[in-house]
């Protein structure tokens, strides 16, 4: 439109035009701050969910692990008083004469097996709930499931060996229920690091198989 045609105009039509390009700038304006605003919170809606999400997923770990322990070490208290019946039973085994043992009186061998067979039933239903004997003897002695109880000096065998158990431990899923009561050897060599192991050569079909 050229000036003289503008001009020409009416002030109330020149103000209108003016007065509605000015609405139309503000819209635009306000059309884009709300929508700089929902992009805000839908950032803010989507980092929310994920550590929600994050959050669900720990609390789904820690329940699985705590039910978990629940179930493996719920018998813990139950087998260690467990266990001290079973070394009653052991010793009064261990405190007939061999004599006595070998006497013909059949009342008293089915008494002997009797108590026998009371402590094998004892440790195997022990073992069904997970309770697990530690008999190290010739194993690395492990502070973690072994309790030193003396040291005997053996130079034909590498220090801190177990040569000797006084009494077996046990164990229940990866804690220890009893340490096992031991003695170790002293003053033999000491255990050599591994050498690493040199790659030998390829095997061709096995890698084919695989």
């Amino acid at each position: 439109m050229s000036d003289q045609a503008k001009d020409e105009r009416a002030p109330d039509e020149v103000e209108a035009t003016e007065a509605n390009a000015e609405r139309t700038e503000g819209s635009v304006d306000g059309d884009y701050e709300a929508l700089v605003r929902l992009l805000k919170e839908n950032e803010e809606l989507k980092d929310r969910a994920l550590r929600v999400a994050a959050e669900m997923e720990n609390l789904r770990r820690r329940t699985a692990r705590d039910v978990h322990d629940a179930r493996t070490y719920a018998v813990a208290n139950f087998a260690r008083d467990m266990l001290s019946v079973s070394d009653n039973l052991r010793r009064a085994l261990d405190a007939i004469p061999a004599e006595a043992k070998a006497s013909e009186d059949a009342g008293f061998k089915a008494l002997i097996e009797g108590v026998d067979l009371t402590e094998r039933a004892m440790l195997s239903a022990l073992e069904r709930h997970g309770v697990k004997k530690l008999a190290p003897e010739g194993e690395k002695f492990d502070p973690n499931f072994h309790q030193a109880m003396f040291e005997v000096p053996n130079p034909d065998v590498p220090a801190n060996t177990v040569v000797q158990v006084v009494q077996p431990g046990y164990s229940i899923g990866e804690r220890v229920l009893r340490p096992a009561m031991v003695g170790v050897a002293k003053g033999g060599p000491k255990v050599a690091a591994e050498a690493p192991v040199e790659p030998g050569p390829v095997n061709e079909q096995a890698e084919k198989d695989a």
